[in-house]
């Protein structure tokens, strides 16, 4: 029968599952991509933790294998498996250079495989001889066994393989995102090393706990409770760190399309013709090529932009930045307002006709050689499209002209 546990870790394990798949998807795309290829088998392990942390899958096994608690070394070779992963990936990182650093790295990488291998084998051995009963313990594995040495060795095994590879990948992690600025591969790594962090929180817990049963003050609540829970955390942190700096800009690219979305509506209405068609699957699919069809509405708005700079009195910008200024805006809204009026200015200048002489010299206004701060500027001038101060902006415009008339 399915209970609360049950339900949290195969909630977990789906989510996760899907994290993998989209890690493998992206090898699939890009299998000369070794670093990728290795992330993807190495995070392929999580999900398999929380699978067999479910009770109920955990009690199922055993029942298919005929051997109690086999589960467990399942559930923590796929931890090794991780831990392989990172520990190769580690040595990767630090060997960017000559042909000769990559060499070494190689061995180091193959040395580390067999020795994490090798001591993983002894903990299974261990396991294997010091397992004293058949009754299976999917919770409390560790207690249960904390008076049987072979268990406790195999466990110690375990903590010491998991603790070193994530102390080295948490250590190393922010070196290289303090090289790499705001980018979502900085805050991956940031992530990831809080996920790590957290990890070793957890394999902290469980020795305490041995040292406990052990001094005779059994503490079932920190190894039983606190510890699983925030290894379930740490895993979760661990997969999200990896997937960010893809799934970031595919989530920053989707905000901006929808910000976008009415202003790039709006103005190509008026024309039409600068507008690119999307492809049968882009419309289908409203999450494929995001980042592809953000940059292109941005592009057209721009282009549509220059296309009315004649249409577009230098007073309207005058009177836009002394409006921004008497409301007290920051520089940033400032320039949103200023460009919504001037491109409402001259797409209406343009419906009925009328050319400004003499004209405005831009209706852009570039904020940074940044590609992401432009998007983020323009996606605030649709913020700001049909604010009331940009409409007090044109209310005023037209009075100026009445008042011109003859």
């Amino acid at each position: 029968m399915f209970d609360a546990f049950d339900a949290l870790y195969l909630s977990f394990s789906a989510v996760t599952w899907a994290i993998v798949g989209y890690k493998a998807r992206a090898w699939f795309r890009d299998r000369g991509n070794v670093d990728l290829g290795l992330t993807a088998l190495m995070t392929s392990g999580v999900p398999i933790v929380f699978l067999f942390s479910a009770p109920s899958v955990y009690r199922a096994f055993d029942r298919l294998t005929g051997v109690a608690n086999l589960a467990m070394v399942f559930l923590y070779s796929a931890v090794v498996l991780f831990a392989s992963g990172a520990t190769v990936l580690l040595l990767r990182w630090t060997s960017r250079g000559d042909e000769e650093s990559h060499s070494r790295a190689a061995a180091r990488s193959r040395l580390a495989v067999w020795a994490v291998g090798l001591t993983w084998a002894v903990a299974i051995g261990c396991f294997l001889v010091g397992r004293p009963d058949d009754v299976e313990h999917p919770r409390d594995f560790s207690t249960a066994y904390a008076d049987a040495p072979g268990v406790v060795a195999f466990l110690v095994l375990y903590l010491l393989i998991f603790g070193v590879s994530l102390a080295g990948l948490g250590t190393l992690c922010p070196r290289y995102a303090a090289q790499l600025g705001r980018s979502w591969l900085a805050k991956g790594l940031r992530t990831l090393a809080a996920g790590c962090w957290l990890g070793l929180v957890y394999c902290a817990c469980k020795l305490a706990g041995f040292v406990l049963s052990w001094a005779g003050h059994e503490q079932y609540w920190l190894s039983n409770g606190v510890a699983p829970m925030t290894a379930s955390v740490a895993a979760l942190l661990v997969l999200l760190g990896f997937s960010l700096p893809a799934v970031g800009p595919r989530a920053a690219a989707w905000r901006r399309l929808r910000r976008l979305e009415p202003l790039w509506r709006e103005v190509t209405a008026h024309a039409p013709e600068v507008t690119i068609p999307e492809s049968r699957w882009t419309a289908r699919w409203p999450l494929a090529d995001l980042e592809w069809r953000a940059n292109r509405q941005m592009a057209e708005i721009r282009d549509i932009q220059r296309g009315v700079r004649r249409h577009v009195e230098p007073v309207t910008l005058e009177i836009a930045r002394e409006k921004a200024g008497a409301a007290a805006l920051d520089e940033h809204r400032t320039a949103a307002v200023v460009e919504a009026a001037a491109l409402r200015r001259g797409l209406g200048n343009q419906t009925v006709g009328h050319v400004a002489r003499p004209s405005a010299d831009s209706v852009v206004m570039t904020v940074s050689a940044d590609p992401a701060e432009e998007h983020e500027h323009l996606a605030r001038v649709a913020d700001v499209f049909h604010d009331p101060l940009v409409d007090a902006v044109l209310t005023e415009l037209r009075e100026i002209s009445a008042a011109r008339r003859p």
